[in-house]
Formats: structure tokens, sequence, C-alpha cells
């Protein structure tokens, strides 16, 4: 029985490398992506995920390693399609990048006028993408009229005026308010869903990814250090770089509790975390039944992240009976994805 050959990723990125003297801001980087997937890369400042956009879109050249667009490498491209190449990959940017002496319509324009298209047949094609990124009847403003969730809209609509593939964002959300940050992303996962177009989504905020994206990849010193489903990664991270970006999003213990830890006390102290279908069970009620201690809830809560139940809890336990205590521990071992002692109070 003959199967069908499997189509070769969109993108696919193989020992790429970029170095600024001793920096290596690339790192040996190899990752691929699929048709219609929204990917997160994410990272703290320095790790690499601009330079990585960079040599993507041909800004930057790599030092070694081979870019794949549609399974051939851009490097063997004739010039002519490597520049077609470039056009099928757009980005969206942090400043939004508009010119102030034109009009919107004029901004969103602009690539296709650069591509020779005629000028009824752009406005046209303009008037549309605002139409489609919520900004219709405001053809005829200038940038400076416009606040930043527009602006942010001006440059989404002018990055698919190409029609592209592949939508690069790099920190287009950073400079918006928490409110224009989920409508830009409701925006961008609308846009993947009509259109089709793969979306690379450059980031330092997990909030971001927990929101829109299918899998997370994590850079660290130019090197990918972590990547997954982002569900997997948000209730189990591996890598350090990980755990510490997600301490801005995953429930902590409060200080002035962490401020009452001691070495012994009454109660002890854990950090547990718990997903899939172990959090849609009654897991306390069953962690009393099992070893007759009642966990008291310090801190923390549920979470829902691409459909999957996450808790995250801070539970005081009587240490009052050691054997007791040490059963309680090791249920909630058996139980969650992470089960750790902090403490006493």
């Amino acid at each position: 029985m003959s199967t069908k050959p499997k189509a070769p990723p969109l993108l696919e990125l193989k020992n790429l490398r970029r170095h600024f003297g001793s920096v290596s801001a690339v790192n040996n980087v190899s990752f691929a992506v699929q048709k219609g997937e929204i990917l997160g890369i994410i990272g703290r400042s320095g790790a690499g995920k601009s330079t990585l956009m960079r040599c993507i879109n041909g800004l930057e050249q790599p030092d070694s390693g081979h870019i794949f667009y549609q399974g051939r490498d851009s490097a063997g491209l004739p010039p002519a399609e490597r520049r077609q190449m470039r056009r099928r990959i757009a980005m969206i940017f942090q400043q939004f990048n508009l010119l102030s002496s034109r009009t919107i319509v004029d901004n969103v324009a602009l690539p296709l006028k650069l591509a020779g298209m005629g000028k009824i047949a752009r406005r046209q094609k303009a008037a549309e993408l605002l139409q489609l990124v919520g900004l219709s009847g405001k053809e005829q403003h200038y940038p400076a009229f416009l606040s930043g969730g527009q602006k942010q809209r001006v440059g989404i609509a002018r990055a698919l005026a190409a029609e592209p593939d592949i939508l690069l964002s790099d920190e287009a959300t950073s400079a918006l308010d928490p409110e224009t940050t989920q409508a830009i992303l409701r925006l961008l996962q609308e846009i993947n869903r009509k259109m089709g177009v793969t979306i690379l989504l450059i980031t330092h905020e997990m909030e971001v990814i927990r929101a829109i994206a299918d899998r997370l990849m994590v850079l660290d010193k130019g090197k990918i250090v972590e990547q997954g489903a982002v569900k997997d990664i948000f209730a189990r991270p591996q890598a350090a770089a990980t755990r510490a970006l997600l301490q801005t999003i995953i429930p902590a213990l409060p200080p002035a509790l962490a401020a009452q830890l001691q070495p012994q006390g009454r109660e002890a102290v854990i950090a547990f975390h718990v997903s899939g279908a172990a959090a849609d069970t009654p897991f306390l009620n069953n962690l009393q039944s099992a070893t007759g201690l009642t966990a008291r809830i310090m801190h923390g809560g549920m979470d829902t992240i691409q459909g999957e139940r996450q808790g995250r809890f801070f539970l005081a336990l009587s240490a009052g009976d050691k054997a007791k205590l040490a059963q309680a521990l090791a249920w909630l071992a058996a139980k969650g994805d992470k089960s750790e002692v902090l403490g006493y109070v």
C-alpha cells in the first residue's frame, strides 16, 4: 500500500550560526516550522531572538548553516528566486515603522507599489487589508493620529500586502498596554486561522506565548534550550531559562508567607503542580482519603493552557505525624508534576 510523501516543513533551519566578534548570537540552531503553525520563540534580552529573525528574513547573513524554505536551500536559490522568497516572509515590528508623511492606506500600499502594482489596484488592496484589521474608514488618517494598537494594525496590514506565507512578529506587542495586546493577539490568531499564515512570534513575554502559540522554543545565549508543546513546557519546564521566564506568570509564594518559612514548624509548606487528567480530579479530597491529612491551600490556582487544566498551589500540611506527612508527600509526588517542601510554618 503506497503512502503519500510527507510534505517538507514550510521553513527549516539547520545548524545556523551567527557571530558578532566573540559573541555567539545564534549558536547551532536547528528547528522546523510547519505550514499554519504559530511558533513562539522566547528568551531574555540578548538570547539571540532578533538576530535569528533577521537571519530568517535575510537582513542578516548567517556565518554558517542552512535555511530551507519549502524544502529548498535559500543559499542555493538564484537571486530572483531568493528575492521572491523574502517577499513571502513578512515582518511586523515593535515600533511599527510607519512613514509619518503617508496616510495609512499609502503605508499599507507601499510594498505593492514597490512590487509594481498600479495605483488603483494597490489602493483597493490596501483598503481591503485595512478592513481586515479593523481600520476601515481610517484610510486617509496619518499615523500621528492613531493609537499604538491602531498603528500596529496598520503594520500587520502592510505585512500582509504581499500575501506572505510566513509572518515574523518581533516583540510586536511589547510597546502596547495589556488590553491592546490581547486585541492584537486575537487579530493574529484570526489571520492564522482564516488565511493560513504561519506565524513566528518572538517575545520575552510568556503571557503572549500562552495566549496564542501552538509550540514554544526557548532560546538562551544563542542556543535552543527547550522546545515543545506550550502546555507541556508550562506544566513541566526543564531548562533554568524557561523556569525563570515562567516566574512572571506562574503563582509564587507571596513574600509575606515566604518570610515566615522556618526549618521546622507545625505545618509543612509544599509547592504542588498538577496538570492533565489529575488536575480534573478532586485531588485534595483524594489526598485526605489516602493519607488522613487535610491540605490547606495557602496560595495558587488553576489555569487552562491549550485546553489542558493546570494547577499550581502552595499547600500546608500538618507536620505533627512524620509518617503521615511522608505518606502525603509521596502521594503528592506520584499525582503531580512537582511536589517540593519549601519549609515550615
